[in-house]
């Protein structure tokens, strides 16, 4: 039985370098498929996989109020996109002032500038560094971890004290290794303290958040003076029985300081942050279930380019199919033969698939500067369909070398 499979695949072998360029042009319609399919999930699970590990510090006791109600926002079709106003500093300060449920405690921060040059005594680092203002609850309301020193206290907040929290690629950028606490850095001319230094947490989408400084919010104001400057809130409940009520208590509030008639909508988000995760998981979804589609159509197409190929290779070669039958071949050695033909097709096809999804991957990964982590679920899934096109494609083309009438296929010119 072994030496009656290895026979079959050195006559498939020999077959398929009969029919080369037919069959490399099926092996490629296959690898289009198969990367695809490969290459758009290991794409979308590098992107997940990152987006889950900047939330995973969150925790779900913790709510946002931001511009708009999603962070994944949805374009297209005939709904008009509705542009909400900003969220201003007076808002948010009214915010911090009058919202009071009990176990609740307010973060505020902005984005003054993700392209700021900060400076040390005799270094300075590339205009790459993203600058926050922020106040004392900011950082644990977001899940952000302290590796050194000490956070900010409510003191510096209201004195405006001229001190920063780095994150930790600053370190070695400005310091070259040695422990920056206490040591002063410049932004804009500005002199800043070191007290504290964040735990790492790499890259999200090319933006590197261990690249960053925070600054006291009062402080960062005084800096960067753009208008129209957007403000975030974050409310951490510290029992989850009353986070229905805090964010209920909250989205009252919002709406009474942006002067809102009960009649008008709300323009301003709500969120929780494991409705972030939900989002997520929504966008994942949507992309996953783009990437089988992609691959249906691709892989209909490869599988029916394969049966195309085994048939006319069953027809050209009647004659030899006669003769292996006169020769005391049975059906079943024939169709297996055809099959396992067939069935080596497909995983040439799947095999360059494999290696050019992993690619996409690979090159996608890279450039966003996130982690690429070898997608098995994709392999094994890409592996699946091969054998599944290998099933549907070979058995006609088997079925029908099997049954020749071998004096019919001797006479066959």
């Amino acid at each position: 039985m072994l030496g009656l499979l290895r026979q079959n695949i050195s006559i498939a072998q020999q077959s398929i370098k009969g029919q080369l360029l037919r069959t490399i042009l099926t092996i490629i319609i296959i690898a289009i498929g198969i990367t695809a399919l490969v290459g758009i999930l290991s794409s979308v699970n590098a992107l997940s996989s990152t987006l889950s590990n900047g939330f995973s510090g969150i925790g779900t006791n913790t709510f946002y109020i931001q511009r708009y109600a999603q962070t994944f926002q949805r374009r297209g079709g005939n709904k008009r996109t509705v542009v909400n106003p900003i969220i201003t500093y007076r808002e948010v300060k009214e915010f911090e002032e009058l919202y009071d449920p009990a176990y609740t405690q307010v973060g505020l921060s902005f984005q003054a500038t993700s392209a700021a040059e900060v400076k040390s005594e005799d270094r300075k680092t590339k205009p790459n560094v993203i600058v926050a203002g922020v106040n004392e609850h900011y950082a644990e309301n977001a899940g952000i971890k302290l590796g050194e020193g000490r956070m900010f206290s409510s003191l510096d907040i209201k004195n405006k004290s001229k001190v920063c929290i780095i994150g930790s690629d600053m370190e070695e950028e400005l310091f070259q290794g040695f422990n920056p606490i206490g040591k002063t850095l410049s932004i804009r001319g500005n002199k800043f303290t070191v007290v504290g230094i964040l735990e790492a947490k790499g890259s999200t989408f090319g933006n590197n958040v261990d690249l960053r400084v925070l600054i006291p919010i009062d402080v960062a104001r005084g800096i960067y003076t753009s208008p129209n400057i957007n403000y975030d809130l974050s409310v951490k409940v510290f029992d989850q029985n009353l986070m229905d009520t805090a964010k209920d208590q909250a989205l009252v509030l919002m709406r009474n300081i942006r002067g809102l008639s009960p009649v008008e909508s709300t323009n301003f988000g709500v969120i929780q942050s494991d409705q972030l995760m939900s989002q997520l998981d929504d966008l994942k979804g949507i992309l996953n279930f783009a990437a089988i589609i992609i691959s249906v159509i691709t892989i209909f197409g490869s599988s029916i380019a394969l049966m195309n190929i085994m048939l006319v290779s069953v027809t050209e070669r009647t004659r030899e199919i006669g003769v292996r039958k006169a020769l005391g071949a049975k059906r079943s050695t024939i169709s297996w033969q055809f099959f396992i033909e067939t069935f080596l097709i497909s995983q040439y096809g799947s095999f360059l698939g494999i290696l050019l999804g992993m690619l996409i991957g690979f090159l996608v990964s890279s450039g966003f500067e996130i982690p690429f982590e070898i997608p098995w679920s994709a392999i094994i899934a890409a592996t699946i369909v091969s054998i599944a096109i290998a099933i549907a494609s070979g058995l006609i083309p088997a079925i029908k070398a099997a049954r020749l009438d071998p004096i019919e296929s001797l006479r066959y010119e």
